[in-house]
């Protein structure tokens, strides 16, 4: 294994979860009859504290309050008190607040909207997950070395002292230290090298405690069978009890999604549905490959509503495969490159355009606007759902450190969405398609990406690839 792969493992191990480097939260939905678009930005360690930022797309809005609560469970029926979001002095539509994330799992920020049009509550489901341990301070470190020498030393010096001048009477001074006040001395710092043990022990085991609960991604193994059939094996590296193999739940009608990515070039991709045939294992027939090494990114959704991101590779030989399952989409395009892209070739005149292209920075939110146009230029009216939402885009950064899944209603997977609230799922259908469909998301540092985008018409899913350079 050369020294890049094990460095770019390394660097998922760190930052995979249910998206891989994208740890932030993107959600548009209906609080009542406000819409509104969330950014929660979860911490890296657990306890933490997460920032929530809300843009009210509704006008008439004059209160916004936030709550976190466990997705499940106790916790879930007993939310604390709600925390009132700042709104901007300089923008009236925007909120923004902080809030604790107590433990690890699926959660949820409970969005609460007051305005002209009475009170509205939208979840938003967020994965609590710790990606490292918080590092003392040099300055702290060396501070309390020194207390504990300082108080160590103390005690023994004021045990000695008690015992040399307990027996006195009076008045009486003693200035030598005899063996009475020698042996208190030695029995008192064996005492407190003792508890200075014990607490160091304590330490660390508390300290292996926390590293156990570090995030650890799934693994992917990938292997081809009589040459068409993709056999795939997710395996727990041991992370916590909490997760299981045997709890998935269906999302958008399917238990994974698989995006097979030509690498590096990034010129062919396949959004491909297995189907599971044991635990942790799934199958399914590919349609015409390519050679090349391909990445794997597959999504899963838990039964508590935290979703993972597994990555592997394969490498293929040229396949000669199946037509294309119903919701599976393939899509091909030039080498990636430099730049900006703001219109793709689809063929037969019709064309992919995103309306929203410009600068792109990171961490900043924004809508990336996709519509198809006919060939006649002008966008096409009969756009039809995709797996229930008007369309599905893949962020893929050039160096693979950072993918993303993202839908119309933003990087929440409808199955967490459920799980949270039904009724708000429901609302998510309400959403008109097209004859453009937009996708909120923000990509997490700077660099170049592309944007893989299917949308639906006549019966037939089509891809379009674009390419972004975020700037800082």
């Amino acid at each position: 294994m050369s020294v890049v792969r094990i460095l770019f493992l390394l660097v998922l191990a760190t930052s995979a979860s249910a998206h891989v480097g994208s740890p932030d939260v993107f959600f548009q939905g209906k609080a009542g009859p406000y819409t509104v678009l969330v950014a929660v930005r979860p911490p890296d360690v657990i306890p933490g504290v997460a920032q929530v930022e809300i843009r009210a797309l509704t006008p008439g809005v004059n209160k916004v309050e936030i709550t976190p609560m466990p997705m499940t469970g106790e916790g879930a029926k007993h939310p604390p008190v709600a925390d009132l979001a700042v709104q901007s002095a300089m923008d009236k539509s925007f909120y923004e607040g902080s809030l604790w994330l107590m433990s690890f799992g699926s959660w949820q920020v409970k969005i609460r909207v007051t305005g002209d049009q009475g009170v509205g509550e939208l979840p938003v489901p967020v994965p609590a997950l710790a990606f490292k341990t918080q590092p003392m301070s040099k300055g702290v470190e060396y501070f309390l070395a020194f207390m504990l020498v300082f108080l160590t030393v103390g005690m023994v010096a004021i045990v000695g002292a008690a015992a040399r001048e307990s027996q006195l009477e009076a008045g009486v001074e003693n200035k030598r230290w005899g063996m009475k006040s020698m042996a208190a001395m030695l029995l008192a710092s064996a005492l407190l090298l003792l508890m200075v043990w014990k607490g160091n022990s304590w330490w660390n085991e508390e300290a292996g405690d926390h590293s156990q609960k570090l995030y650890k991604p799934l693994h992917i193994s990938a292997s081809v069978s009589g040459g068409a059939e993709l056999r795939l094996q997710l395996t727990d590296p041991g992370w916590m009890r909490m997760r299981k193999l045997d709890d998935l739940v269906t999302d958008h009608g399917h238990l994974m999604h698989l995006f097979l990515l030509r690498w590096p070039a990034m010129d062919q991709v396949y959004h491909l549905h297995p189907e599971q045939t044991a635990t942790g294992m799934f199958s399914t027939d590919l349609p015409d490959v390519p050679a090349g090494t391909y990445r794997l990114y597959t999504d899963i959704v838990h039964e508590s509503g935290l979703a993972e991101t597994a990555i592997g590779d394969v490498t293929l030989t040229a396949v000669q495969g199946k037509p294309l399952g119903r919701d599976d989409a393939a899509g091909s395009a030039a080498p990636v490159a430099s730049g900006m892209s703001a219109s793709f070739d689809l063929g037969g005149g019709y064309r992919m355009v995103w309306k929203s292209a410009g600068p792109v920075v990171a961490r900043q939110v924004r809508q990336f606007e996709m519509e198809i146009d006919g060939p006649d230029g002008t966008p096409v009216q009969d756009l039809e759902p995709y797996m229930g939402m008007g369309g599905h885009a893949e962020f893929v950064k050039t160096d693979g450190s950072v993918f993303a899944h993202v839908h119309p209603t933003g990087s929440v997977p409808m199955a967490a969405e459920e799980v949270a609230s039904k009724e708000a799922m429901l609302r998510m259908h309400e959403q008109q398609i097209g004859p453009a469909v937009s996708f909120p998301y923000g990509v997490p540092r700077p660099g170049r990406y592309r944007l893989f985008v299917q949308m639906k018409r006549a019966g037939n899913v089509l891809t379009g690839v674009f390419d972004l350079e975020a700037g800082k």
